[in-house]
């Protein structure tokens, strides 16, 4: 399965920021949608990812003043990424390896999805009960 099946599955709407955003204006967009990150768009194009861990590293180091700086002082830059061809099992071991929990997904330069780790291990749990059934189901009707 590919990331892209997964976006249609759970759908493609991005929530972004922009990088002249505030943090404070950033960090009441996460809460509101309770979400972990967004990706930093300057028109159609990706230049960073904000995300929670953003914010803590950000707030452990200059205290309240983080709030007031804009989402560029303290995003993640360059954001990492895949296609929506890009195999399931692929972007988990991406984000396993990179230590991240959310994909902006680009095709053609352009954001089409975010998909977080919780998306992905869903998908895994889901296909590994799937073929645990057909499994007992063959056994059955043998």
């Amino acid at each position: 399965m590919t990331i892209g099946a997964i976006l249609g599955g759970k759908g493609r709407e991005v929530v972004s920021v922009t990088a002249d955003q505030s943090v404070r204006a950033a960090v009441a967009l996460l809460a509101e949608r309770r979400i972990g990150a967004v990706p930093v768009l300057d028109g159609t194009r990706i230049v960073g990812i904000f995300s929670e861990r953003d914010v803590i590293y950000a707030v452990a180091s200059q205290g309240n003043d983080a709030l007031g700086q804009t989402v560029a002082d303290i995003m993640t830059a360059p954001a990492i990424t895949v296609g929506s061809d890009e195999a399931v099992i692929g972007a988990l071991s991406l984000m396993t390896r990179r230590r991240i929990r959310h994909l902006p997904v680009v095709d053609d330069d352009r954001i089409v999805g975010m998909v977080s780790i919780g998306d992905l291990v869903k998908y895994r749990i889901d296909r590994i009960e799937a073929d645990a059934e057909a499994m007992r189901s063959y056994i059955q009707s043998a």
